[in-house]
């Protein structure tokens, strides 16, 4: 929410003529991705070293076929220290929050081995096909969050809504693991993915506004660190709901 904030106190969702016209937004949004897909290496990386290492049999209960409690606490402990993350944005170093990123993103990589472990045995091309469509969906979301004058911002509130549905939903299939079964999972994983999808052109909009209104060279370093971070949990949300999808079976 520190994202959205920063982007309300502007008063229109287009950029000043002297931003656009080079007063550094193009550093700003290359310094963004490049957090934002070195967070995605990251979490590649932690995953294949999980998975290589063989220890993601410490996250799944061999007996029930669950998770194990270190499985809860890196999935927890991911979740509180990206919200801590984001209300913090500001008050840290961007160094200091590129560092916070990359220990979000070992943790992800490490949580979803799982998942990653199921599309292996079952249809291994799934990993790479969600991947690519993740992110030309990001990319054209992306896209159109940046070059489009229409205000998004009525979509916020709709956008938290489904996000918290889909914790809610997910935290209760760790109890019921069947009510994701079926056509309901299936159209779980299509709202996941849409949600997200919409996410990005969302924030993709705030992160502009949010650079027309901050003068200091500092909190844009620390805005562009809390957008990539904004940025990454969408792109890894969309790539997991679409695995998820082409794993159905």
């Amino acid at each position: 929410m520190a994202l959205k904030n920063v982007a309300l106190k502007t008063k229109s969702p287009s950029m000043p003529t002297n931003a656009r016209a080079g007063g550094g937004i193009e550093l700003y949004l290359k310094r963004i991705f490049a957090l934002m897909f070195g967070a995605v290496a990251v979490t590649a990386l932690a995953s294949y070293m999980t998975i290589w290492g063989g220890w993601f049999v410490y996250l799944i209960n061999l007996q029930t076929g669950g998770f194990t409690w270190l499985y809860y606490v890196l999935l927890f402990g991911g979740l509180a220290l990206a919200i801590w993350a984001q209300v913090r944005a500001f008050s840290f170093r961007p160094a200091v929050g590129a560092g916070m990123l990359m220990l979000y993103a070992v943790l992800t990589g490490v949580v979803m081995t799982p998942l990653i472990v199921v599309a292996l045995t079952v249809n291994p091309v799934s990993i790479l096909s969600a991947f690519i469509i993740a992110a030309v969906m990001f990319a054209c979301m992306a896209l159109f969050g940046y070059k489009t004058v229409k205000d998004l911002s009525f979509l916020g509130i709709f956008l938290f809504m489904g996000m918290i549905g889909l914790i809610l939903v997910g935290l209760a299939s760790f109890i019921w693991p069947a009510m994701l079964g079926g056509t309901f999972g299936t159209i779980i994983c299509f709202i996941g993915v849409l949600v997200f999808a919409l996410f990005t052109a969302y924030d993709m909009q705030n992160l502009k506004r949010a650079y027309a209104v901050l003068g200091n060279g500092a909190q844009k370093n620390q805005l562009a660190v809390l957008g990539a971070l904004h940025l990454y949990i969408s792109f890894i949300a969309m790539f997991q709901y679409l695995l998820s999808l082409l794993n159905r079976n």
